[in-house]
């Protein structure tokens, strides 16, 4: 047997082990032992994972392939990275985070109780080892001790008691909700806390705690805080991560320096990063090809430049699945699309002219063509939130039979019954993108303008700019959506409820009653989802959820991207720095 067949065979059979367990065991039929650490077996995370719904082949091979070993000798170097998509990085605070390329900085700089390595496995990061209750209730963390922030304080349980207060506060941090199922957090003494759970949570310690994507215990110095303030801390946030910030000037970049008090002597490899937002293809074409950038974070390499690359030398090229969604997003609150009221019958809302148009949109939205024009086939065709990546839970016939499914005369007859025969009377709608999606913005416009006869007008803007504008619901159209989106919790939850912390958070409630979408029916099934247990059952809430939105129309759902990683030859990128959505500078380290 071939070394790849013996590892797929291998694969397989933990897939097939991982997914046979008892549904109605709320532990999922690991022990009390299984669950505690200091570390989860891969067993244990895999079975969690299954559980959840959200395991995968792919994302089981990984943890089976060769190891990259860490030659003797790489440390050190300044590491200078373009942070794609962006002219300014406005804060790195983890509770005001509201972007995928912010966090990836942060993860560098402030760690978290827990964190995930390229193969699922729940790793203690400030989390020494933890305890669970037998029925799963209780967790018992154990914190590492000899801790020390950047400002030399040192670290202990009052840190995290600060940050859980600090962040189920919602007027002080966006990402309440990750932690809205636990009661109650107490400290034990100055190095164990007990977190207790409204009802069991597979996903606590691999989302609630974990320091990128969940954010809410992010462990922040309350120290610094104090001494600082939040806007400053904003900017140079003061951790125990492997990186320290040694400058933040916003429009400029960020420099991170190595930190060498981190509790961990073999990371990180790298001496100095620099770190500056490019905002513009070409800029960032001719910074990569000329050699004075290293490695491409932040936003998704722009689609035109990965053939270009993939044919330069000196650069890798790695493409990975990637968990996140794009969508036109469609202001309900503009008169000639305007809905007031989602809570209707579909066949209620289709007889309302806003809905007509927003529906017409929707199905005018040509996917195959869009990827291949403008994604140069990297991409895949999204009608909801819900990823490939996730697995389990995504719903392949929705293409099929979601309302928004592509129907070029279905499209024109409700913007006829509108009032706009052939686009005549619709008004110039402006469409807003970043400069590095002016592209795609254009695709999209030319699609409208062939299908539907309107005319829309790309409108670039700073991503700080365009995303306050859809914040406050002062836009027409948006170009965006989400990356990271390892469980359905970071779709549906993050985006598609009422409350959601993406929708609309900056508006004007008196005159907007709530942001770009608004479902009673939606909100009901997202919540309840997030506490199922049984797989199965969870799966048929998110894809309700799912349908709901997608039929509603929450938003022109457009692609599902493609995680592509750049970097030159000359530094190394072992495969546990390898993690789709994040990026793990600490074990980067050159050749």
């Amino acid at each position: 047997m071939s070394k790849f067949k013996d590892i797929e065979f291998r694969a397989n059979q933990e897939l097939k082990d991982a997914y046979d367990f008892d549904h109605k065991d709320p532990l999922f039929s690991l022990s009390k032992e299984e669950m505690s650490g200091p570390k989860l077996s891969r067993r244990a995370t895999l079975r969690l994972m299954a559980a959840a719904g959200g395991l995968t082949l792919a994302q089981v091979l990984p943890g089976l392939g060769p190891k990259v070993a860490l030659a003797a000798g790489n440390s050190g170097g300044h590491l200078r990275c373009a942070w794609a998509g962006v002219a300014e990085i406005i804060t790195l605070d983890p509770a005001r985070i509201n972007q995928v390329l912010q966090f990836q900085i942060t993860s560098n700089v402030l760690s978290g109780l827990m964190h995930i390595d390229n193969s699922l496995v729940a790793q203690g990061d400030l989390a020494e080892s933890w305890d669970v209750s037998s029925n799963g209730l209780e967790y018992v963390i154990t914190l590492r001790q000899g801790v020390t922030f950047h400002n030399g304080d040192k670290f202990n349980a009052d840190d995290v008691m600060f940050t859980f207060n600090r962040s189920k506060d919602p007027e002080k941090s966006i990402h309440s909700r990750v932690i809205g199922n636990v009661n109650e957090a107490i400290k034990l003494n100055d190095h164990q806390v007990k977190f207790v759970l409204a009802k069991p949570q597979a996903s606590f310690l691999t989302k609630a705690l974990e320091r990128a994507s969940g954010r809410a215990m992010t462990i922040v110095s309350r120290g610094a805080l104090a001494s600082m303030g939040d806007s400053e801390y904003g900017l140079a946030p003061v951790g125990t991560g492997p990186y320290k910030v040694a400058s933040h000037v916003l429009g400029q970049g960020v420099v991170l320096e190595k930190f060498e008090n981190y509790y961990d002597p073999d990371r990180p490899k790298l001496d100095k990063i620099t770190i500056k937002p490019v905002d513009g293809v070409e800029p960032l074409a001719a910074a990569m090809e000329a050699g004075d950038i290293d490695y491409i974070g932040g936003n998704p390499v722009p689609a035109q430049l990965v053939t270009r690359f993939k044919s330069n030398p000196d650069l890798a090229v790695d493409i990975k699945p990637g968990p996140g969604f794009q969508s036109v997003w469609l202001n309900p609150w503009r008169d000639f699309m305007r809905v007031e009221n989602f809570n209707k019958p579909i066949e209620e809302l289709k007889k309302e002219k806003g809905f007509m148009v927003r529906l017409a949109l929707a199905k005018a939205l040509d996917r195959a063509l869009f990827i291949k024009q403008g994604l140069f086939d990297n991409g895949v065709a999204a009608h909801g939130t819900i990823n490939p990546a996730m697995g389990y839970y995504f719903d392949d016939s929705l293409s099929k039979s979601s309302e928004q499914a592509y129907d070029p005369e279905g499209a024109k007859a409700l913007m006829a019954a509108a009032g706009y025969p052939g686009g005549k009377g619709f008004p110039e709608m402006k469409l807003i993108t970043t400069p590095n999606q002016k592209r795609l913005g254009l695709v999209v416009a030319n699609i409208f303008k062939k299908v539907l006869g309107i005319t829309v007008i790309v409108d670039p803007k700073d991503f700080s700019v365009g995303i306050e504008q859809f914040n406050k619901m002062d836009f027409d159209m948006r170009l965006g959506g989400s990356g990271g989106d390892y469980d359905p919790d970071d779709g549906i939850v993050d985006w598609m409820q009422t409350k959601s912390k993406f929708n609309g958070r900056a508006r004007n409630k008196e005159i907007h009653p709530f942001g770009f979408f608004s479902s009673a029916e939606a909100d009901a099934a997202i919540a309840k989802q997030s506490v199922t247990a049984d797989p199965a059952e969870r799966k048929k809430l998110v894809q309700e959820a799912n349908a709901i939105t997608s039929n509603k129309v929450a938003c022109g759902f457009l692609y599902h991207p493609v995680d592509i990683l750049v970097y030159n030859k000359k530094i190394t990128v072992p495969a546990d720095a390898r993690i789709p959505g994040l990026h793990e500078l600490d074990r980067i380290y050159f050749t």
